[in-house]
């Protein structure tokens, strides 16, 4: 019976590092508005990572009953194989945001194309970074006396349906009714 080198169980190791990342990463949530909306080509990292464990695990078995060196090098031949099929299947067509967000800009790149200039959102980061439709009064200046949530609601429902009701161009209507989705929901 053959045993796995030291070699072959470093080059594993090092994949699994690679396609698993750093775990515990603190989550946030910041409010702002979006400015800018851009289209841009990007290659998904994580299935590029997948490709690489996979081509590395395929590489390591087919040297199982080679030499140590035989073995790492099968292991790194078939992790780099697996990254290149995977980067080659993979890229595609993302959206940019630009946020305003506490008085600095921040760009978030993800394949949501649902939201527009202007939308307020809630920028929630962690292991990944997640965009989400809010309520305006989010993004709004602070006021000195804040009304209650419910009464904040239905004036949020009635605004919104008068945003809709006044819209006179095809985008000012989708906005608003992507607002009466929003705030009149029951």
């Amino acid at each position: 019976m053959k045993t796995v080198s030291n070699a072959t169980k470093l080059a594993v190791l090092s994949m699994l590092v690679a396609a698993w990342g750093s775990a515990g990463a603190q989550a946030s949530v910041g409010y702002g508005r979006i400015t800018a909306v851009n289209t841009v080509n990007v290659a998904d990292s994580t299935a590029q990572n997948r490709g690489a464990l996979v081509g590395g695990t395929i590489g390591l078995v087919s040297g199982r009953n080679q030499s140590g060196s035989n073995q790492a090098l099968r292991t790194g031949a078939g992790a780099f194989a697996g990254n290149r099929i995977a980067a080659a299947n993979t890229g595609g067509q993302a959206f940019e945001y630009t946020i305003l967000q506490g008085g600095r800009s921040v760009t978030v790149v993800t394949d949501e194309g649902r939201l527009r200039v202007g939308d307020c959102v809630a920028v929630e980061r962690g292991n990944f970074t997640n965009l989400r439709l809010v309520d305006d009064a989010r993004c709004a200046p602070k006021t000195a006396a804040p009304a209650s949530t419910a009464v904040r609601a239905a004036n949020a429902c009635e605004s919104a349906k008068d945003a809709l009701l006044k819209a006179e161009t095809d985008e000012a209507f989708d906005r608003a009714e992507r607002k009466v989705r929003l705030h009149c929901a029951d």
